[in-house]
């Protein structure tokens, strides 16, 4: 069936660390009070920060994958803008019509379901294939993120396999799907009449989940033949800051206390 299409390290890096991440949160086990631990984040304004350096720094990351500056790495930063941009709003749409309201974190999550699926396909899609995938990235993501998670009950609290995962193992596909000469002439995918590109993609998807899959449980259990994989309900309660380093959020975040009574007194 040909190569598989991986433009950027979307099989090597977000299908092998979600894949990772889901076999480890289920060797390991859920954590404490599982179901009724909200997963939000200890700073919103951190996380907006941190997701528009890793949306600027995700250009870096798929036009850097043509190795030179012209028109395929030009293509690679426009469609990754647009995958991410569309999967956020649609994000934003679905947490609308769900749950009433649309969410900051929703619209972060998005944000990065997009730009993971994209990676793939960045240097073999146009824009209006970018398009699509980001669409599809965000309701498949959504639906991973608020319904597989419960349905089947891990606990991803970072949603590693929800959005890396799930969004990995679309943008490859869908890479096979949209993949087209007219913007890359190593990639020709359905599009462009070219099926087994499809059945090239799935192959990938398959082998590395099998290989990330199998090889993370092998380590986890060798590396529980020396230590414990996880630490007691106490020690979860109190929180790993503490009991490992001694700290806590607050030491980073509280504000300072000021002596308002510094200065000389006066006697009464």
């Amino acid at each position: 069936y040909g190569a598989a299409l991986d433009f950027a390290g979307g099989a090597v890096v977000h299908i092998n660390s979600g894949v990772a991440g889901l076999v480890a949160a289920l060797v390991i086990g859920r954590g404490v009070n599982f179901q009724n631990r909200q997963s939000t984040p200890t700073n919103l304004i951190m996380s907006v920060i941190g997701t528009g350096l890793l949306w600027v720094g995700w250009f870096g990351f798929n036009a850097g994958s043509a190795l030179t500056a012209g028109s395929m790495a030009g293509m690679a930063m426009l469609v990754t803008n647009a995958a991410a941009a569309m999967a956020a709003l649609t994000w934003i749409a679905f947490e609308w019509i769900v749950k009433g309201k649309p969410s900051v974190v929703g619209t972060l999550s998005g944000i990065v379901a997009g730009l993971v699926a994209i990676t793939p396909a960045a240097g073999f899609v146009n824009f209006y294939g970018a398009i699509v995938i980001g669409f599809v990235a965000g309701v498949v993501c959504f639906a991973a993120v608020n319904y597989l998670k419960k349905a089947l009950k891990y606990d991803d609290s970072l949603d590693v396999f929800g959005i890396h995962g799930i969004g990995g193992i679309i943008g490859a596909i869908l890479t096979g799907v949209f993949a087209t000469a007219s913007i890359n002439p190593a990639g020709v995918g359905l599009i462009d009449g070219n099926a087994n590109q499809v059945i090239a993609q799935i192959i990938s998807v398959l082998c590395v989940a099998a290989y990330s899959g199998i090889g993370t449980f092998i380590l986890l259990k060798f590396i529980g033949l020396f230590c414990k994989l996880r630490v007691t309900a106490e020690v979860e309660e109190s929180g790993l800051d503490m009991t490992l380093h001694g700290e806590t959020i607050s030491h980073f975040f509280a504000p300072e206390t000021a002596n308002t009574n510094a200065g000389p007194k006066k006697a009464a």
